[in-house]
């Protein structure tokens, strides 16, 4: 029998599909597996579905062993997987990308309203029963509407937040390793500029990057003093893109005047000085949460799956 491993549970339609292709065992764990539990559990796998919280390696796949055909991640990022690993074990390995897109940039740009009009702040002073009444300066916030937005990176998810940025009349200038085609600019209405002319420009600076050796804590101490003090950080890409400690030295100095995070360096783990801030907005890598998106990438990690078992090529091999 073909036996199917799969991390975390998910949507009831997809453990379906699966259980259509051989064993399924799905881990009843209310959080991620251990190292040891992972590589038990794993053992004489065909198929691995796996969490971005899973670390896939030569020591698991070596655990595993040779009937592995397919580590599916149920993520469109792929960091936590060694890709080197995978080729040399002869092993596909998936991710499911263009399935969250709109979800995260609703995420993004909710983030960049809730975060300079101290929404959620003010959710807590009502929460907490303290005296207000209105006056003209009371808990006074910052426009998103006409500002001007920063992005790092210029992929599927930010060019989904250039649509929203410009019912709000915003500015969208962008930065990038490669600057983007000419067309591609003036379709989307952005301009290129330097990072360092970013940082020194936004009013918003949104990231939208991988996260690679070179983009790990590319917002540092020296990337945040370029900001304007009136600036706001989102972050919706990959928590170790950004040095918490120097963040919170710079909010603490006020070097900016906020940032909503999305994702964390040390995931579930939460720089205490993040929480302690009522300018920063934390959210529990919410990016794709709704029952829609998370249902499709359900099926597009088992159609992976179903292909590799198939001995049909994989649609969304990384390798």
């Amino acid at each position: 029998m073909v036996k199917i491993i799969v991390t975390r549970a998910l949507p009831e339609v997809a453990l379906e599909r699966l259980g259509a292709l051989g064993d399924v065992w799905v881990s009843t764990y209310p959080r991620p597996l251990t190292v040891q539990e992972l590589h038990e559990a794993a053992a004489g796998a065909s198929a691995l579905v796996t969490m971005p919280s899973d670390r896939v390696d030569a020591a698991l796949l070596s655990a595993i062993g040779p009937k592995l055909k397919i580590v599916a991640n149920f993520a469109v990022g792929y960091d936590n997987i060694d890709l080197d690993a995978c080729r040399a074990a002869g092993v596909a390995a998936s991710n499911t990308p263009d399935t969250l897109v709109e979800t995260t940039a609703d995420l993004a740009f909710a983030l960049m309203l809730a975060t300079p009009r101290r929404i959620v702040e003010g959710d807590r002073l009502i929460r907490a029963g303290r005296p207000w009444s209105w006056s003209w300066d009371f808990m006074l916030g910052r426009d998103t509407w006409g500002s001007t937005l920063g992005l790092v990176g210029l992929g599927a998810i930010a060019k989904a937040v250039v649509k929203r940025a410009k019912g709000f009349s915003m500015d969208v200038i962008y930065w990038k390793p490669e600057r983007a085609a000419a067309a591609l600019e003036k379709e989307l209405g952005v301009r290129y500029v330097t990072f360092d002319e970013l940082l020194e420009r936004s009013d918003i600076v949104s990231l939208h990057c991988p996260l690679t050796p070179s983009t790990k804590h590319l917002i540092d101490a020296k990337a945040l003093a370029k900001m304007r003090p009136t600036a706001f950080l989102i972050n919706t890409a990959r928590g170790a893109i950004v040095d918490e400690a120097a963040l919170v030295r710079a909010l603490d100095k006020g070097v900016i005047a906020g940032a909503g995070l999305d994702v964390f360096e040390r995931e579930p783990v939460v720089h205490p000085g993040l929480k302690q801030r009522a300018n920063v907005v934390l959210v529990p890598h919410l990016g794709s949460a709704t029952v829609e998106t998370r249902e499709r990438m359900a099926l597009r990690a088992v159609a992976n799956v179903e292909a590799a078992l198939g001995g049909q090529p994989v649609p969304d091999d990384l390798t």
